[in-house]
């Protein structure tokens, strides 16, 4: 059966009984089992979805509808907890959890009607930018297999860009729902930090992880978004004119990009000022720190959380975060308390600058996927630490950020815009971007 595009479309066609929630999911599900060579999901659940599926359509025969997500096939990255399934966190320490209960943020998804499909692939414990899994195996990008789907979410902007659920629920420390989003085409929020609960949640580094949504649309990132933090959005169903305030960082976010980044960030900030924005430049003097400061905040959260099992089972970490958690422990106390002390400056440095502004409009990443195994991305920066340098600041400070597809390299591989906002303005965030969405026309079909 053909797979219409938004949750919107879907909805339509089961309120009028065109389609049932079981019909839908078990389409997704056999999408799903015949790209299984994208290695999008750690684990596919489809007896359990059926099921939720069809104890949902007979609610909707009787008249009860759970709210906007009735019946809507959705994932969630294998950290997320769900009751009563495996839960991976992506490693070998936790191959065999069940946990008792759902995550707050599935749990609320569910209540309103969500159906899960599976739990997806990512890198493992969320602690890097590749998802080349050492456990589970790399999640493929969907327009080249040879490449990475970036992380830490790398499987649900897999599933998304495959045409596999409507949704799904991610998480990000420096970039891991953005980053992914960006490298495979699709669209993913950060929120304000704290803004959707992280109960139930596997963490990585409590200071600076988020859980939010990731979608094939901002219109359904936002459906999502609602769901998931109770916040009312209302975004136009047509295109509005606005007036706002974009801005730009030239020295910081425009500095080393790949020549298809370059070229495609500056048409949609164009594209920004066909829908009503004024473009300022601005810069955050500071900004050089948030690297090191978010650095050292993650690396001595997730040792801490992590060191009895990398003190008793180092081996059955993989290499890269193995090292990098033993790094960790090496943080004296005395460092982490400057870098806590510092994330405070750089937060009144953000803040005063988003005064000026109503979004900030950056790359997502410097450059497009690269290859399963490369050191570099195509701009020569190293791997981790260029992926992370543009989406990261805003972990440090907390601040919204998502990312929207804005063009492709000569190759066809997918870019990415990041818009950012200052705290609490997701709706204003949500609403900008819904506008470019919909000036800047990209195809949102299936990359596969």
């Amino acid at each position: 059966m053909s797979l219409p595009g938004s949750i919107r479309e879907i909805t339509s066609l089961l309120a009028r009984g065109e389609l049932s929630s079981e019909d839908l999911v078990r389409a997704h599900i056999e999408r799903a089992e015949s790209l299984s060579d994208l290695n999008a999901f750690i684990s596919l659940l489809p007896d359990a979805a059926l099921e939720q599926a069809r104890r949902l359509d007979g609610m909707r025969r009787r008249g009860e509808i759970l709210g906007p997500l009735h019946g809507i096939p959705i994932t969630a990255k294998d950290l997320v907890w769900s009751k009563g399934d495996r839960t991976t966190s992506g490693s070998k320490i936790y191959a065999d959890f069940v946990p008792d209960r759902d995550a707050s943020a599935l749990a609320r998804l569910r209540e309103r009607g969500a159906v899960l499909l599976g739990k997806t692939n990512l890198h493992e414990f969320a602690y890097g930018v590749s998802n080349v899994n050492p456990h589970y195996g790399a999640a493929r990008n969907p327009r080249d297999r040879a490449r990475i789907s970036g992380g830490s979410s790398g499987g649900s902007a897999v599933s998304l860009a495959s045409g596999v659920g409507y949704g799904s629920i991610g998480t990000d420390t420096g970039g891991s729902i953005r980053i992914p989003s960006a490298l495979c085409g699709t669209v993913g929020l950060k929120p304000t930090y704290g803004r959707i609960s992280r109960e139930g949640v596997t963490p990585l580094s409590w200071s600076l992880d988020h859980v939010g949504p990731m979608a094939r649309t901002v219109e359904d990132v936002a459906v999502l978004y609602e769901a998931m933090s109770g916040e009312t959005l209302r975004l136009p169903e047509g295109e509005q004119s606005q007036s706002f305030r974009v801005g730009v960082h030239a020295r910081y976010f425009l500095a080393n990009l790949s020549p298809d980044v370059e070229a495609s960030v500056g048409a949609a900030v164009k594209t920004l000022e066909s829908i009503g924005a004024t473009v300022v430049e601005i810069d955050v003097p500071e900004i050089e720190l948030q690297a090191a400061c978010r650095n050292t905040i993650a690396f001595a959260e997730a040792s801490c959380y992590h060191e009895k099992n990398i003190r008793t089972r180092p081996q059955d970490y993989g290499e890269d975060t193995r090292e990098l958690l033993r790094l960790g422990l090496l943080i004296p106390a005395t460092d982490y308390l400057a870098a806590l002390r510092a994330r405070r400056l750089l937060v009144r440095s953000f803040r005063k600058a988003f005064e000026a502004i109503d979004v900030l409009a950056t790359p997502s990443t410097p450059a497009a996927a690269p290859p399963i195994g490369a050191a570099v991305l195509d701009n020569e920066e190293e791997l981790r630490s260029g992926l992370l340098r543009l989406a990261g600041p805003f972990n440090t400070v907390g601040f919204p950020a998502m990312s929207v597809p804005c063009g492709f390299t000569e190759r066809g591989l997918p870019l990415g815009l990041q818009l950012a906002a200052a705290p609490g303005k997701e709706r204003l965030l949500l609403r900008i971007a819904h506008a470019f969405e919909r000036r800047c026309g990209l195809t949102r079909s299936p990359a596969v």
